[in-house]
């Protein structure tokens, strides 16, 4: 009778022990402890490799070779610019004495009338010579200033009063104006309607500057565009 209570009891021991030994077994596999972390030291700088000692000390070792190739890369392209810079100088001050005599025109007084205005060529651009009559002069000089969009007297804009020389490019978008016409009496852009005095200031029209005055000065009989 005895045996009878005893042997399930024993039985259902040992099963529970079986159960927790392998739930054990299963939860340590669960667990991957039977796998390795990796090691990543070979792909680590030396210097930081003992970890007893602080980042900030090895940094300056550490940024040697970055430093090294921004300032190297820098340097060796500033070199290459110097000597762009340098070539192209040289180049310009060994043109043939031809091509130095294209970056000035020399044009004839005499080829211009009074009253008349006349276009040439310079650098590709048109340039307007005008020999101006005595009442164009006291025209263009008795304009109000404060009332021009780009104030400008005509005593800055001429060096002899019968002469202006001006650059013949509308500054609102690049076109030719139309010398002795529009409704101030000097040049007239016919692309957007921009009005110029003789005087080449901007009266009337989109066109947001004066036409531009190039360097210029008389020599004799002659003015030398492109020479100061």
């Amino acid at each position: 009778m005895a045996s009878r209570l005893v042997l399930p009891f024993v039985q259902q021991t040992c099963k529970v022990q079986s159960s927790a030994a392998l739930g054990s077994v299963v939860a340590q596999r669960n667990a991957h402890t039977d796998v390795q972390f990796p090691n990543f030291d070979k792909y680590r700088h030396d210097s930081t490799k003992d970890t007893s000692k602080p980042a900030r000390l090895t940094e300056d070792d550490r940024r040697a070779l970055p430093s090294a190739v921004f300032y190297g890369v820098g340097g060796m392209l500033t070199l290459f610019a110097g000597k762009e810079i340098v070539q192209t100088l040289v180049s310009y001050k060994a043109m043939a004495a031809d091509q130095r005599a294209l970056a000035a025109i020399e044009i004839k007084l005499s080829d211009v009338p009074e009253g008349a205005t006349k276009t040439f060529e310079w650098r590709g651009k048109p340039v307007f010579v005008k020999h101006r009559t005595p009442a164009e002069i006291k025209r263009e000089k008795s304009v109000n200033v404060a009332e021009l969009r780009h104030p400008e007297h005509d005593d800055v804009r001429v060096q002899k009063d019968e002469w202006s020389v001006v650059i013949g490019v509308c500054t609102h978008l690049g076109c030719v104006p139309i010398a002795n016409a529009g409704d101030f009496g000097g040049y007239y852009c016919p692309c957007h309607g921009s009005h110029y005095d003789g005087s080449g200031r901007i009266r009337k029209g989109p066109a947001p500057l004066n036409l531009h005055v190039p360097a210029y000065n008389f020599k004799d009989d002659v003015i030398v565009i492109g020479s100061s």
